[in-house]
């Protein structure tokens, strides 16, 4: 007979995605971050399906599975290197500081089981898996304008790193040409010995009339 802690609780399994599992984990990740991307600046996730679908095929990157009687309600993902051609992250920053940091580079709990301990869960998973790999931290990127996230991370005792901080400055609307501006006039040069202005040598290429109607180059010699 089910006793009455069984009927009030579900069991979370987690297991190691699968190629079959990727179509629904996409749509999963779309359901789950639809909200928050409208609201922030940098797509939290997915970015696209080509890159989702890339992601599997890396070796350097965990990606886990959480389920409620065959449906996903979670999803970690979490790299032991920061490698990748999209990745800003500095290992050296870590390095210097004595830090073997597990980059978590997804954590997404489906909006129906949010707040009944599926993200604890993951927590507890992501941290046991660290500990077994050597590494020392938890490392992930939040939007600073994702207040619930910052609250439940914090909750955790996540800590803010020096990190970038997207900025922006606002500029006046105007035409797209700039109007006429006023410059300085050329400095008018002193009279030479013979009292004419000295305004530096003539241009080689100035054409005078020599003779009969015949042009030639400034200075040739008239003919006898």
């Amino acid at each position: 007979m089910p006793t009455e802690k069984s009927q009030d609780t579900l069991e979370v399994r987690v297991r190691r995605i699968h190629r079959r599992d990727l179509n629904r984990t996409w749509e999963f990740l779309k359901l789950v971050f639809r909200d928050v991307n409208r609201e922030t600046v940098e797509y939290q996730r997915p970015r696209s399906k080509r890159r989702f679908m890339e992601v599997y095929t890396s070796d350097w990157i965990e990606q886990l599975l959480y389920e409620v009687d065959g449906e996903i309600v979670g999803y970690s993902e979490c790299a032991f290197e920061a490698t990748g051609d999209d990745n800003w992250v500095n290992p050296r920053w870590f390095e210097k500081r004595g830090m073997r940091p597990l980059f978590v580079e997804e954590l997404a709990v489906h909006p129906d089981y949010q707040g009944r301990g599926v993200g604890s869960f993951m927590m507890d998973q992501l941290q046991h898996l660290a500990r077994t790999r050597g590494c020392t931290h938890l490392v992930l990127e939040v939007a600073e304008n994702n207040e619930a996230a910052l609250a439940w991370y914090r909750a955790r005792n996540f800590y803010k790193l020096d990190a970038a901080i997207f900025m922006a400055q606002k500029v006046p609307g105007e035409p797209d040409l700039l109007p006429p501006r006023r410059i300085k006039r050329r400095p008018k040069v002193a009279p030479d010995a013979e009292g004419s202005p000295n305004n530096g040598p003539m241009p080689e290429t100035v054409m005078v009339r020599v003779g009969g109607g015949r042009r030639g180059r400034a200075g040739a010699k008239k003919g006898g």
